[in-house]
């Protein structure tokens, strides 16, 4: 049995809705998206002359305001036998004066229920009366009873009493900065416009490398890759390592004499980036598998290069470093090999101009 939780009247059920001003004033029946109560006093209706029963659903908490005459037969219901949830929290105020008793809980205090429906959000928990022997320990002179208690908000809809008026970043900032994003590394055929099937490449041969990120539902976003590490196992904590892609975005293969490695420019798009390493393989290994780890990040797109996002590859004929896109400082920490980040490089398996650190490209094939 549904009733209205504030006006205790007799008659129909029917649902009403709350203005949101914390009064306990009631307009039309409910059809406008604001929060609502449902009460079901079925283990009381036979009795009862009033609804005893009243929900307030406010922003963060609910309001239950309970007649101590219980079951409508003038017999008053002591306060302590009265409890909310499954949590049995006590009433935090009485008033003689109107014989009722009053709780006040959050949304998800004393054991409520949190039901996620397509248009609402529903918490439901419920009033327990548990008589306790007065008197005549051996007898009692009411029954325990048990009313279900819901909160209904809305999903579609703003439930505040107030308008809202943004002052934060937008909400797809937000969600980039939240959300996991998810990240891409692809081998790619020689012109680009597919994914390579094969993953057996002859030494000479280059691999064609395109990182991506999803951007959909979020704020524009530029991809960097941070570093690029192969091992000849899966094991990342293999102690022979070589990494071609290192101190925040530095093509440092590019840098060997035999090698063309380079980032390509322009980008497809901000949030794709690609870039070509000549093949290898280490040196004395016998299986010729190559493992590659990447460490693909982001910053928004509106976002200047730096030495921390960035993309750089060396030009032998100038001798400079250059990046994809921003001002040739943002490379200059590729040359000290030194980019604010030593934690994360990896320069003990990075190669120099003057000493290899990878296998030999004359290898057989």
């Amino acid at each position: 049995v549904a009733y209205d939780p504030w006006g205790f009247p007799r008659g129909d059920a029917e649902l009403r809705r709350y203005e949101g001003d914390h009064s306990l004033g009631w307009s039309h029946t409910f059809s406008q998206p604001f929060p609502w109560a449902w009460v079901d006093v079925s283990q009381l209706q036979a009795a009862a002359p009033l609804h005893p029963v009243a929900v307030q659903c406010q922003e963060a908490q609910m309001v239950v305001t309970v007649h101590r005459d219980l079951f409508g037969t003038g017999r008053l219901v002591r306060a302590a036998e009265l409890t909310l949830g499954s949590a049995a929290c006590l009433p935090v105020a009485q008033s003689p004066a109107e014989g009722t008793v009053t709780f006040v809980a959050g949304l998800h205090e004393c054991g409520s229920i949190l039901r996620v429906t397509p248009d609402a959000l529903v918490y439901s928990t419920s009033l327990n009366y548990k008589p306790v022997p007065a008197g005549n320990p051996v007898i009692i002179r009411t029954s325990p009873a048990v009313v279900p208690i819901e909160c209904h908000y809305p999903r579609r809809y703003n439930v505040s009493s107030d308008g809202v008026k943004p002052t934060w970043v937008p909400f797809r900032s937000t969600l980039s900065s939240e959300e996991k994003l998810p990240f891409s590394l692809r081998l790619m055929n020689d012109d680009w416009s597919a994914e390579r099937l094969s993953t057996i490449f002859q030494l000479g041969e280059v691999l064609h490398f395109q990182a991506g990120v999803n951007t959909e539902n979020h704020a524009p976003l530029r991809l960097f890759v941070d570093n690029c590490v192969a091992t000849p196992s899966p094991d990342r904590s293999s102690s022979l390592q070589y990494a071609f892609i290192d101190f925040s975005g530095c093509m440092v293969d590019g840098q060997l004499d035999d090698a063309t490695s380079t980032f390509i420019s322009p980008r497809p798009r901000p949030d794709v980036l690609q870039f070509a390493v000549d093949a290898f393989k280490f040196a004395g290994d016998s299986s010729d598998l190559i493992y590659v780890i990447c460490h693909l990040k982001v910053s928004m797109a509106d976002q200047a290069p730096d030495p921390l996002n960035k993309a750089c590859s060396f030009n032998k004929a100038s001798n400079l470093w250059a990046p994809v896109e921003g001002t040739r400082d943002v490379c200059s920490c590729c040359e000290m090999r030194s980019c604010g980040l030593a934690r994360h490089s990896r320069r003990l398996h990075a190669p120099s101009r003057w000493q290899g650190g990878r296998a030999r490209r004359e290898l057989p094939s």
